[in-house]
């Protein structure tokens, strides 16, 4: 398949997926295409709990 845009000419959805990823550090980001063009970007942040972060109030009162 043939690139049909130089990076010149890239499409503005280019830019708020590299946005998007940029701002992740733990997640996802999707595109969304209707009927061969992007109509949409979505992303997902994760927030991973780790250490101390994960024992309960109780737990730490033992």
């Amino acid at each position: 398949m043939a690139q049909q845009n130089t990076e010149t000419e890239a499409e503005p959805w280019i830019d708020i997926v590299k946005l998007k990823v940029a701002a992740l550090r733990f997640g996802s980001v999707q595109i969304i295409v209707h009927e061969g063009r992007v109509t949409q970007v979505e992303s997902t942040e994760k927030t991973r709990l780790t250490g101390e972060l994960l024992v309960t109030p109780q737990a730490r009162k033992a």
